[in-house]
């Protein structure tokens, strides 16, 4: 992955891919990815290759959890998996101190703090989630994503 004059979030997530020696690319989209289903658009794939990188606090501590862009998270189920009684979406203010990234611009990794990530994104051959920026995405296996994220599998969808 070549060096390029990017946002210094997104420089962020490619140092941290080539250090990890990921098989991932990071492409940038002149329109942007603000939701799922435009950077399903811009992409060229389907709404459940796109992860969305939800912030949540369990019982006051953050955490992340990555689900498919055509599903919504569960926050009970979220809590169950993090050994938590309460789960909520972070809010605006609370995600860039608690990721390092704006909001709707989360990437899954690096991060400091627990990784969720929903089983049936392993279904695909490749995923796509944010990479610093809201113009910014990354493409990878799924296995490399909870490799990269340190992942841990959970089921976390809304029935």
């Amino acid at each position: 992955m070549p060096a390029r004059d990017w946002p210094p979030s997104v420089e962020r997530v490619a140092a941290y891919l080539r250090s990890a020696g990921a098989e991932a690319r990071i492409e940038e989209f002149p329109t942007g990815t603000p939701t799922a289903q435009a950077a399903a658009d811009a992409v060229g794939c389907t709404l459940a290759q796109i992860v969305k990188s939800l912030v949540v606090v369990c019982d006051g501590t953050p955490a992340v959890a990555l689900v498919p862009g055509d599903r919504r998270g569960d926050m009970a189920k979220a809590a169950r998996a993090l050994g938590g009684r309460h789960a909520r979406i972070a809010r605006h203010d609370e995600v860039q101190p608690v990721t390092g990234f704006a909001p709707g611009a989360v990437a899954p990794f690096p991060l400091p703090h627990r990784v969720l990530c929903d089983a049936s994104l392993l279904r695909h051959g490749v995923v796509w989630c944010g990479a610093g920026s809201d113009r910014h995405m990354v493409g990878l296996a799924p296995v490399e994503l909870l490799r990269l994220s340190r992942g841990e599998l959970a089921d976390l969808l809304r029935e």
